[in-house]
């Protein structure tokens, strides 16, 4: 499956706040379950509910490897993008994906980015639990 993310309402602003910076934080996916609700005033690690637990999956999840963020000036669009990430030999179940600025450190410091709701729960009984980004790029934000 190949999918896209959505951004938190406060990736903005912690962008202009320089608590992130896409370019060389550290940037985890950490997978929820369905008592997740997303919602747009989450901003920090602190507001995440419900992580997944399951053979082959840690606490606080994996690291995004391959991040590139680039502008294209001719259409104005700014993409974040990283290599797919999968959990090899997992047991688990999880309905969302979130990603997270963990390099402040702590879950009221580290940064929500975005989400991915998987539609329904997503389960692998060891196998591959794997995410596909979306060709065109993991996110984008665009501007007239």
């Amino acid at each position: 499956m190949s999918i896209s993310a959505t951004l938190y309402g406060g990736v903005l602003e912690s962008l202009a706040n320089k608590e992130i910076d896409l370019g060389s934080d550290t940037l985890n996916v950490m997978l929820l379950t369905s008592s997740y609700v997303p919602s747009d005033t989450h901003r920090y690690l602190s507001d995440l509910t419900g992580e997944a637990v399951g053979t082959g999956y840690t606490s606080g999840g994996k690291t995004l490897t391959g991040v590139t963020v680039t502008y294209n000036t001719g259409t104005k669009t700014l993409t974040v993008d990283a290599d797919d990430i999968s959990w090899s030999s997992s047991t688990l179940t999880a309905r969302y994906a979130a990603i997270v600025d963990v390099t402040p450190g702590s879950a009221s410091t580290n940064p929500l980015i975005s989400y991915v709701d998987f539609g329904a729960d997503v389960s692998d009984t060891n196998g591959t639990f794997q995410i596909n980004w979306n060709a065109a790029g993991i996110a984008t934000v665009s501007h007239a």
